[in-house]
């Protein structure tokens, strides 16, 4: 049995980081069986970083490395139809998404405007989590934004490359279907990892915003939400 080691829920959302709700996406749609491990604490992760799966006593850490040692070790054929150019227009928008995680963790860790809900939203959620500890938590990923070169921005340059990153999808996304065809593939399980992690999350970024306003991002986000068993892509109501 294959399990899933990823970051908790937040929002109805599977699991609150861009890549883990990634790979559990891909499992869902390849109809692999796995059970879903949710946790903080990442000392135990290869390289010390979320997700990260376990099979057979093997241990793979790394989204990308998931999807491909799934794909060579189970025979998936999600992809199996897509030519060498598509194939390459999937590694270019992973990369792209790379990118995009920056300023999407930059909006809910280090961005004033938005940490207060963000970190209400997670205690709310996590009643086990502490402000001793989210402070901790925070001053890390000042630490991870400053050396990456994120933290150096100013809130207005930091989300013009985030929406930069969006426009790219949104010229990318279909109205109807999928990025190649009527079927997903592994790169709309990627995409909604991340739009999900901006659509579900009632907190107005202007990540959120950009989304909101393209009916075809909204509309692939839903879809994979409803494909993968998650509810009717409906944004579930506040909680206070």
């Amino acid at each position: 049995m294959i399990t899933l080691y990823s970051y908790p829920e937040l929002f109805g959302v599977a699991d609150n980081n861009g890549y883990g709700l990634k790979v559990f996406a891909f499992l869902r749609l390849a109809g692999l069986p796995f059970t879903h491990e949710h946790i903080f604490d990442a000392s135990a992760a290869p390289r010390g970083q979320l997700p990260y799966m376990v099979e057979d006593g093997e241990t793979v850490g790394d989204s990308a490395a998931i999807i491909a040692h799934l794909t060579l070790k189970h025979a998936l054929t999600l992809d199996a139809g897509l030519t060498p150019a598509q194939r390459d227009t999937a590694l270019l928008v992973t990369r792209l998404l790379d990118d995009l995680y920056w300023v999407m963790s930059y909006s809910r860790w280090k961005d004033d405007a938005f940490w207060p809900a963000f970190s209400a939203a997670l205690q709310r959620e996590h009643p086990s989590l502490t402000d001793e500890g989210l402070q901790k938590a925070r001053a890390f990923n000042f630490q991870r934004y400053h050396y990456q070169g994120i933290g150096r921005y100013d809130p207005e340059a930091t989300y013009a490359r985030g929406l930069a990153d969006l426009r790219v999808l949104a010229n990318l996304i279909p109205a109807e279907g999928y990025v190649f065809g009527p079927k997903p593939t592994s790169i709309d399980a990627a995409i909604y990892g991340f739009i999900a992690n901006i659509y579900f999350f009632r907190i107005e970024t202007p990540l959120r915003q950009f989304v909101m306003a393209h009916e075809n991002l909204v509309r692939h986000c839903t879809a994979i939400h409803a494909a993968i068993g998650c509810g009717d892509g409906s944004i579930p109501p506040s909680r206070v």
